[in-house]
């Protein structure tokens, strides 16, 4: 097996300015700013919500993360645990409608050790995958090919949680929203 060292990447892990304009957490500050759409949140429940991961790994990669501020899975109450695996449920539905993906990969980074780049939150990626849709561009050469950018993903995926049952859009700048 040949080995593909990337020592470029220990600056991005390093890095100090990762959200200059967050105080604690990402994803306890974001849900409490004005606009959804700024912020790139799709779709809101009780305990849950949806957002477009800023650093896709492909087009429509999502984020399921519960309101409540922890790293440890097995702290989650029946009560938020179900609402994050409907609003999974919700989110895979999503991006079929809107992206029609040949597949998914879903899960959770938990610890330090775990390769997110925020372990005291925790969040279910949901990346939607395409056959061949993998390529040496980020392997090789430290690139990453976004197709389609944020901000019309964000269209395509809030038009299909819009159009699930129970959804409702309170404003053009808001996540749709689960009762």
């Amino acid at each position: 097996m040949e080995q593909v060292f990337a020592p470029w990447r220990i600056e991005w892990i390093r890095r100090d300015d990762k959200n200059p304009d967050i105080e604690d957490c990402v994803f306890c500050e974001l849900p409490e700013r004005g606009s959804d759409r700024e912020n790139l949140l799709v779709a809101r429940s009780e305990h849950a919500f949806v957002m477009l991961n800023n650093y896709p790994y492909n087009p429509g990669h999502l984020m399921v993360i519960p309101h409540v501020h922890t790293g440890d899975y097995t702290t989650l109450d029946d009560d938020v645990l179900l609402d994050h695996a409907r609003l999974k449920q919700r989110t895979l539905d999503a991006l079929e409608a809107a992206l029609e993906p040949d597949g998914f990969n879903a899960g959770l980074n938990l610890g330090d050790g775990a390769g997110g780049s925020i372990d005291d939150h925790l969040h279910t990626h949901v990346v939607p995958r395409w056959q061949g849709d993998t390529n040496f561009m980020p392997v090789l050469s430290d690139t990453t090919v976004i197709v389609e950018a944020l901000e019309a993903t964000y269209e395509h995926v809030h038009d299909a949680f819009a159009a699930q049952d129970g959804a409702t859009v309170p404003d053009e700048d808001s996540a749709v929203v689960f009762e």
